[in-house]
């Protein structure tokens, strides 16, 4: 148990940092108006793309632990169901991870528009969206079937949540944020930049929480 606990803090220190990271990366007041060509970028400070970028990276490694928690978390209820959930886990951050550590560079790029012709510039954004933007696509395919394979496990019972868990997962929280981010403007410019970070963080404090109720009843 007292690893499983180590291990789910190591996954909320993941998305401190890594979230971190990517709102120095991402954040200005301009970015809702501005998303079209990664224009936003044009309003983040230089200082802030190299501080972020290294937040997010020296994040990142701890969602891999992270999801070693949710593993553990669930095992006891089917074994490979929650390998399932581990492999998937581990696909999804290993590519974000590769899309978190190219946003600084793009964000150089767009700063640079102005020292470089028009042609030159809109092929770099071309090369860009097609090799790096794409992934996060295939990130929310990846988050949606981890995210029904989490929910299936609990639902089939033994694991160390309770049932209610399942309707807690990744692709429900993050559409539940994105619905508030969008009713709400003043929140959602500040949460949507960093909208994953935000859904793991709930996630795994949700996950601490029902591992310290079950420590608690079993003493």
């Amino acid at each position: 148990m007292k690893l499983t606990k180590i291990l789910g803090c190591l996954g909320i220190v993941a998305s401190i940092l890594v979230g971190l990271g990517e709102y120095l990366l991402h954040y200005s007041s301009d970015i809702l108006e501005h998303s079209k060509d990664y224009e936003f970028f044009k309003f983040v400070s230089l200082d802030n793309l190299t501080t972020g970028h290294f937040l997010a990276v020296i994040g990142l490694p701890f969602y891999f632990a992270g999801y070693i928690h949710i593993y553990r978390m669930l095992k006891s209820g089917n074994e490979n169901l929650a390998r399932i959930v581990l492999a998937i886990g581990f696909v999804a951050f290993a590519v974000g991870g590769v899309w978190i550590g190219s946003r600084a560079s793009i964000g150089n790029v767009v700063h640079l528009k102005d020292t470089m012709d028009a042609s030159t510039y809109q092929n770099l954004l071309a090369h860009y969206t097609n090799h790096m933007e794409v992934l996060v696509q295939a990130l929310r395919i990846v988050i949606a079937t981890l995210s029904v394979v989490f929910a299936i496990t609990i639902l089939k019972g033994g694991t160390y949540y309770k049932k209610w868990m399942a309707v807690f997962n990744p692709i429900v929280i993050l559409i539940l944020l994105v619905v508030i981010g969008k009713l709400l403007p003043s929140i959602g410019k500040h949460m949507l930049p960093i909208l994953m970070n935000v859904t793991h963080f709930i996630l795994f404090t949700l996950s601490l929480y029902q591992l310290s109720k079950l420590t608690k009843s079993q003493q």
